[in-house]
């Protein structure tokens, strides 16, 4: 099979048009893969596209894993065998709304390396990652037999720099390592975006989500010649924390300007389904201040984050209707929406009571960050005694982040998050001499896109300054959080102070289930040994996703870790979402 790019798309030389969907394999069970690709083709998708995350795919350095969620060779097979084509986008970076843009953690514990130009420093990396990555999608390319018609070359680059070195060494680098497939970019459709973000040799596409007669012609006037193409149609929006309500789309309003970009050219949905950020793998944006985004990716798709139909489906079916035939597709997966009630909280037990047996601690003069103690993600517990000082009168965290808690003799003294934290603290509180200092901080989530990329270091990276003086002497606890089972629920729990709670409950017949935290406040949620992600009662979502496949026939555990001391003695298990 032959894939070009010429006048138009051509497959096995006749005109293509290419009519895509966006899945991100890594944020679905992979259970539900082929039921997701089966509703992508019954709406009339001929391919898939899917970003891959290098931070998943290597999360230490030299250490890579590419089994079950993160299986992208079955998933693209999984695509092959439903008559899918596919897009992939294995740039180092994706942004995708995900921590630090897809870049793993472990590159910001080097002092002055730059991020996505000619720094030899991070391009050795990045060789070293696609060496093994390309192993695996090489095979799969249209030529070789697999389903793969295009690859991308970085991502909106064009909004980040413009170091065309890099971007032409990026290209060849593909080459070299076997991508035989066209090459393609993504950028914003203005003039100095394209510029900044193509490359020669490298057919360049636009994204956007309304006005697509304007920007396909900003694309022709930049690029005279080939097929347009829009490779990410905004077709919803992502939900940060603190949002008054779900952000959404008028699905009519959506589907009239798919209909204007099929009448031109090629598109990819951007998201078809956009699935769930599991874990701490929820990116951020910075505008006024911090804005990390929600557990949930449903972005007002499709299909909703446990993949059920929506209204914008079938109205965009019926456009794509009128530039294919819709195939016959039978969906072969059961899924079922399940309501398990309440589950109360069986054990609990607080952080300082069991912080010696999930932590490892570490001595320095001065704090360190989380990256610079071989962390990425999670938290990490200062811990040092006041040896001078009977008061605390003012504090002062020196680069921090995200948020931190701030504790004085096992007692909550103060909670400061984002700007605050480059600010003085007032305290004016007395405490026993020789009492500890402790300070929880939460990484909320990187920033995933434009010019902060390489300001990421969470937990405390220069040091804490007491009453006007530097203060030094600090163990420190990283908390990950990936070792729970060393929870000893026989410990001390104290009312207001972070905790773990232990919540067992009985399933009959597993279902898609959603964890209700009504009455709880902020923290993380985990369902036999995986993390489901983050809750806040600073909404908008305020239940998180359970898929079915991670549930047990019989006896399941919940375990909650919340850092605000606001709590309920249950939560509930509902049979649909809230997302605000």
């Amino acid at each position: 099979m032959t894939f070009e790019i010429k006048d138009t798309f051509r497959l096995d030389g006749a005109p293509f048009q290419i009519i895509s969907g966006s899945i991100h394999y890594f944020r679905v069970v992979p259970e539900y893969w082929r039921d997701r690709l089966e509703k992508l083709k019954a709406m009339g998708c001929n391919t898939v596209e899917t970003y891959i995350p290098w931070n998943l795919h290597e999360p230490v350095k030299g250490s890579f894993r590419f089994g079950g969620m993160l299986d992208v060779e079955r998933f693209v097979r999984t695509a092959q065998d439903l008559g899918l084509y596919v897009i992939l986008r294995p740039s180092p970076y994706i942004c995708a709304e995900w921590e630090l843009g897809g870049l793993p953690a472990w590159l910001l514990a080097e002092d002055g390396l730059r991020f996505r130009v000619s720094d030899p420093r991070f391009q050795a990396h990045v060789a070293d990652y696609y060496r093994v990555l390309m192993e695996k999608l090489v095979p799969l390319q249209a030529d070789r037999g697999g389903p793969v018609l295009l690859m991308q070359v970085e991502n909106e680059y064009g909004s980040y720099a413009n170091d065309p070195a890099y971007l032409r060494w990026t290209r060849d680098l593909m080459r070299d390592l076997g991508v035989t497939v066209p090459l393609v970019t993504s950028d914003g459709p203005e003039h100095e975006r394209l510029r900044g973000g193509t490359v020669e040799g490298v057919h360049a596409t636009v994204n956007f989500g309304s006005q697509a007669a304007e920007r396909f012609a900003s694309l022709r006037a930049f690029q005279p010649e080939g097929p347009l193409m829009c490779m990410e149609f905004w077709l919803g929006w992502f939900d940060h924390w603190g949002n008054p309500q779900h952000v959404t789309r008028d699905p009519a309003e959506a589907a009239a300007e798919l209909d204007a970009i099929l009448s031109q050219g090629s598109v990819n949905l951007y998201m078809f389904h956009g699935g769930t950020s599991f874990g701490f793998m929820n990116g951020s944006n910075y505008g006024a201040g911090l804005e990390p985004d929600v557990t949930s990716y449903d972005y007002d798709a499709l299909l909703t984050e446990d993949g059920q139909v929506t209204e914008k489906y079938r109205l965009f079916r019926a456009v794509i209707s009128k530039y294919r035939p819709i195939p016959e597709v039978p969906l072969t997966t059961p899924i079922r929406r399940a309501a398990y009630g309440q589950v109360p909280v069986a054990e609990k037990v607080g952080l300082f009571s069991v912080l010696e047996d999930l932590s490892a601690p570490v001595e320095s003069v001065h704090p360190q960050s989380m990256e610079r103690l071989g962390q990425s993600y999670g938290y990490i517990l200062y811990r040092s005694p006041l040896r001078t000082e009977e008061r605390v009168d003012r504090l002062r965290l020196w680069k921090a982040a995200d948020r931190a808690q701030v504790f004085l003799d096992g007692k909550k003294a103060a909670t400061v998050y984002d700007q605050e934290l480059s600010e003085t603290v007032e305290l004016g509180l007395p405490c026993p001499l020789g009492a500890d200092l402790d300070i929880l901080v939460e990484n909320m989530g990187r920033v995933n896109f434009a010019s902060r990329l390489e300001e990421q270091r969470k937990g405390i990276d220069q040091g804490v300054s007491v009453n006007g003086h530097w203060h030094t002497g600090w163990r420190q606890y990283p908390l990950p959080l990936d070792n729970l089972d060393r929870l000893d629920f026989g410990r001390p729990w104290a009312e207001g102070l972070p905790g773990f709670y232990r919540l067992p409950f009985q399933v009959e017949e597993p279902g898609d289930t959603f964890l209700d935290f009504s009455g709880w406040g902020k923290g993380c949620a985990f369902v036999n040994g995986f993390c489901l992600g983050r809750f806040w009662d600073a909404g908008p979502q305020k239940r998180l996703y359970l898929p079915a496949p991670l549930l047990h026939k019989g006896e399941n555990e919940i375990i909650l870790f919340e850092t605000e001391g606001k709590t309920a003695g249950h939560i509930t298990l509902c049979g649909e979402p809230d997302l605000g």
